[in-house]
């Protein structure tokens, strides 16, 4: 069984829907509460390392004070996981309840808000060194973390889940509203993303020598910071024995979270078994896979997206329909077939985190409103219950 682990970005807001920069606060009052594990990960944070994933949960800072992220530990099923998020979801609210906010699993604000820089000096590096882009940024993404045996088969891996990597940016879609305007993509969270020089797809590799090639290559442009900014959709972990999935906007509710770690793991033992099996990886090129990737970003579930076997536009419930039909044995295998079906037919009949963010502006007129029944459904409280009721 291949474990998983799972890491989250979140947004620290008042009570009123307003990001604020409490998250050093609130990460300070959980390492109050003998939560040890925070102190050493800020510290991997300003080293620009990765987080623990695969060793321990935690809380930590991220680029802006007005987010904080978790982290799952190793977790065996998908009831793990779920059970973990839920668990730091709430170790996370209640942290930043302590000093009169809220946590809201929302990958943009759709407030308008003026981003603060955490203190530290990489942070300050980071806005030193790329200025508008560092200075504008405040997105929350969902990692996923799956183990390999070495880095040959992570790097087997990554060429053969390449073409369906947007695919989970369409479902996770949570980021409609930027600055305080509807911008019509599902998920600008992406957009905004794409921003970093090193974010985006890449080419298949050789084997995991090319893989570390390029990455010493793109170190020795000097363009980025070190390993931890090496943003690729889906790379090698620098430091555990996984590769790491980052295209998915932080998942609103925690169900469509398991549902994407489950996904994610199906990917890669469907790849692990293709490599041993000698089938050659898809051959689609960088250029295609970013196409796919606006296309996801821009639609969500709600429009067309770029068929990962044919690179030609197909319906949204189609493509997820291949994309379950792709992993179906891996997920049978782990005991996650029916959870993640589900999970996958829930998304169809109720929409992404965006459709539920436009309805909540719809019904109420009020993005604060929209903030506020997010941080509702972060916590588990607000469920899927009618909107209507939210105050403006």
């Amino acid at each position: 069984m291949r474990t998983v682990g799972v890491e989250e970005e979140l947004l620290v807001v008042d009570t009123e829907g307003v990001p604020v920069s409490r998250a050093p606060e609130a990460l300070e009052i959980a390492a109050s509460r003998g939560e040890g594990e925070d102190v050493r990960q800020h510290d991997r944070a300003e080293r620009g390392e990765e987080a623990g994933v695969p060793d321990t949960a935690h809380l930590m800072p991220e680029l802006k004070a007005q987010q904080l992220e978790l982290g799952t530990p190793v977790c065996s099923t998908l009831d793990e996981v779920g059970v973990q998020l839920r668990h730091w979801r709430g170790r996370a609210d209640a942290a930043a309840g302590a000093v009169g906010a809220r946590v809201a699993a929302l990958a943009t604000s759709p407030v308008a808000v003026e981003p603060v820089p955490t203190e530290g000096e990489r942070y300050r590096r980071l806005v030193t060194a790329f200025g508008r882009t560092a200075e504008e940024v405040l997105t929350c993404g969902c990692h996923v973390h799956v183990s390999v045996a070495d880095d040959e088969e992570g790097v087997a891996v990554l060429n053969r889940i390449r073409s369906w990597l947007p695919v989970l940016t369409a479902f996770t879609a949570n980021s409609p509203f930027w600055q305080g305007r509807d911008t019509s993509y599902a998920s600008f969270r992406s957009e905004v993303w794409h921003r970093w020089p090193s974010a985006g797809p890449n080419g298949p590799f050789a084997d995991a020598a090319d893989y570390h090639r390029l990455v010493d290559a793109v170190l020795a442009t000097g363009t980025v910071l070190d390993t931890g900014m090496v943003y690729f959709d889906a790379r090698l972990s620098a430091n555990w024995p996984t590769v790491e999935v980052r295209t998915a906007d932080v998942a609103l509710r925690v169900e469509d979270a398991v549902t994407v770690a489950g996904l994610v793991r199906g990917l890669v033992e469907t790849a692990a078994r293709e490599a041993r099996s000698g089938s050659a990886p898809p051959q689609m090129r960088a250029e295609v896979l970013r196409l796919s990737a606006w296309r996801a970003g821009r639609s969500g579930l709600s429009g067309e997206l770029v068929h990962p076997r044919t690179g030609r536009p197909a319906p949204a419930a189609d493509v997820l329909a291949d994309l379950l039909g792709h992993v179906r044995p891996a997920l049978a295998d782990a005991g996650d077939e029916q959870r993640v079906t589900d999970g996958l037919d829930a998304l169809l009949t109720r929409g992404t985190g965006a459709d539920f963010q436009r309805r909540v502006h719809r019904e109420t007129g009020s993005l604060p409103a929209v903030v506020r029944a997010a941080v509702e459904v972060t916590a588990g409280t607000e469920g899927d219950r009618a909107v209507a009721g939210v105050s403006r």
